[in-house]
């Protein structure tokens, strides 16, 4: 019995043991897909900040032309959510999160009487939303892993025509945010109608008055919609690089959990083999002590047997 109990637990140690040889793996790839995600937020980041100078100055002009970007929100009766999750699992909480923040994003319109008009980027959040029967408008896969700006342009592309025909009069966006390594937060980002105070205080911005040939409107808007292509960009290089994050971290916790519960087996293996050493030194020794009091038992039979059978007088 103690045998077959060793036996478990030698393949239960195997199979952790390999367990967390693949959990370490992805430890260290995550880790420096990490590194690479941070250098494309870096190399993206000067144009994105440039790109809002510019819509700053825009927006503090006098003479800007009344756009749907700029301004009061359309009145609609669906308000839009962009909510973005990965591909693939193994990243503890990164998909929960924004799957549950989407979630009470709709309850939320539903209270106020509006419907949703819902863009779904990765497969986690297609596959629940669906399992969920929840209406999804457009969906996206395999973009989190490595987003390109050509990416950013498709998922934008549904969301600018629905806000601008008035479909939608909003547009939020769920995603994770990357601060560093180990800072990663959830935030729910409004997109659309633009909001001149998150490009800075307009005392701090002097007002101009622009030149614009041929003429603003067809300069004004096609900037406007590149905006709004740029910044779901730079979300999703934040959201690629929180989800190495998660996933890094996710799979570090795996790896102590793992070495954790190979010293614990390891240790339940150990007292399980000593037992069995002990239970054979024990059935030995009663084995021994047996055989020698038979011996004697034996030897004191023959002694009485002899002694009775012996004639009288020899």
């Amino acid at each position: 019995m103690a045998g077959g109990q060793e036996r478990i637990l030698r393949r239960r140690i195997k199979s952790v043991q390999s367990t967390k040889k693949i959990t370490k793996a992805m430890e260290l790839i995550a880790a420096s897909r990490i590194v690479k995600a941070m250098a494309r937020i870096s190399a993206a980041r000067p144009y994105y900040e440039e790109l809002v100078g510019v819509v700053r100055d825009l927006s503090a002009s006098s003479g800007l032309p009344k756009n749907v970007f700029l301004g009061a929100p359309p009145v609609a009766d669906k308000k839009g959510i962009l909510a973005i999750t990965a591909d693939r699992t193994l990243c503890g909480a990164y998909n929960s999160s924004v799957l549950r923040a989407t979630e009470r994003q709709i309850q939320a319109f539903q209270r106020a009487g509006k419907g949703s008009f819902l863009v779904a980027v990765g497969r986690k959040a297609n596959s629940y939303l669906k399992y969920r029967e929840v209406p999804i408008d457009a969906s996206f896969t395999q973009v989190t892993d490595r987003p390109n700006y050509d990416q950013a342009r498709q998922i934008a592309a549904p969301i600018l025509a629905a806000y601008e025909s008035g479909e939608v009069e909003s547009f939020d966006i769920v995603s994770n945010r990357f601060y560093s390594a180990g800072n990663q937060q959830l935030e729910i980002t409004r997109l659309l109608p633009l909001d001149p105070d998150k490009f800075g205080s307009r005392e701090d911005v002097l007002p101009l008055d622009f030149e614009i040939e041929p003429s603003p409107e067809a300069i004004v808007e096609p900037l406007l919609r590149m905006f709004v292509e740029e910044t779901i960009f730079a979300i999703l290089l934040e959201a690629s690089a929180a989800e190495h994050a998660a996933r890094q971290r996710a799979m570090k916790a795996a790896s102590d959990n793992a070495e954790e519960l190979i010293k614990t087996l390891s240790r339940v293996m150990n007292r399980a083999r000593q037992d069995a050493i002990t239970t054979e030194i024990t059935e030995i020794v009663g084995g021994a002590e047996a055989l020698g009091a038979g011996s004697k038992t034996i030897d004191e039979s023959y002694l009485l047997t002899y002694s009775s059978e012996r004639p009288v007088g020899v």
